[in-house]
């Protein structure tokens, strides 16, 4: 018995049915990947990322988009869709569409148990290969977890998080910061030892190369 072969789309088809259609997927090697929709706290989290670093960065020479910016990773062809997309300096874009963000600054990912392994292994690892990406920031939305990576001069990626309602992420990229109960404002979160830790200065384990067939 022979196996139905996977279509397979160019850049150009890939760009042209994106943009008629009704939902968003990623693009790498080919192949198209749909990304389901979000939940409510995923949403709210998300939204409240982006209304506070609106607010900070206003009248500064950056701009924040919510998850409809595509991102593409030039090295790799990866075209994704961040949860989070702050640029800080002239945006370049794919094309004249203005859809298609190279050269972001700072991203962020809202963790589902769907995506989590992906966010933090084989997304990172090409978010990694974007030269103008100062930081890398993922939220829980099952506890209060922030965790920020930040390039350093010698290519290395510095760890820190904070687990506590009252605690603040810098984010030094963009002269701003998260405060983590305007984060998880009206986000109802599990009470326990995980949401009252922090750490600082970990180094970053190398990440695995995981699935990256569930796209959240």
């Amino acid at each position: 018995m022979s196996s139905v072969p996977k279509l397979r789309f160019t850049p150009e088809e890939y760009l042209e049915l994106e943009r008629k259609a009704e939902y968003k997927s990623e693009y790498l090697d080919g192949e198209i990947f749909a990304m389901a929709g979000a939940r409510r706290e995923h949403n709210l989290i998300a939204s409240n990322v982006i209304a506070s670093l609106h607010s900070q960065l206003r009248g500064r020479a950056c701009e924040t988009y919510p998850s409809d910016m595509r991102v593409k990773v030039t090295a790799t062809g990866l075209r994704t869709y961040p949860d989070v997309v702050v640029v800080c300096g002239e945006p370049h874009f794919e094309d004249e569409n203005g859809d298609t963000l190279l050269n972001p600054t700072l991203l962020v990912e809202v963790l589902s148990p769907t995506t989590e392994a992906y966010d933090r292994g084989e997304k990172f690892a090409h978010y990694r290969l974007l030269e103008s990406l100062a930081e890398y920031v993922l939220i829980a939305q099952d506890r209060c977890r922030v965790e920020r990576f930040t390039r350093q001069p010698d290519g290395q990626w510095l760890f820190s998080e904070a687990r506590e309602l009252g605690g603040v992420m810098a984010l030094p990229s963009t002269g701003s910061q998260l405060a983590l109960a305007e984060v998880y404002e009206r986000v109802k979160l599990p009470a326990g030892p995980l949401a009252a830790r922090s750490g600082e200065g970990a180094p970053v384990p190398t990440p695995a190369n995981n699935d990256p067939d569930a796209r959240r």
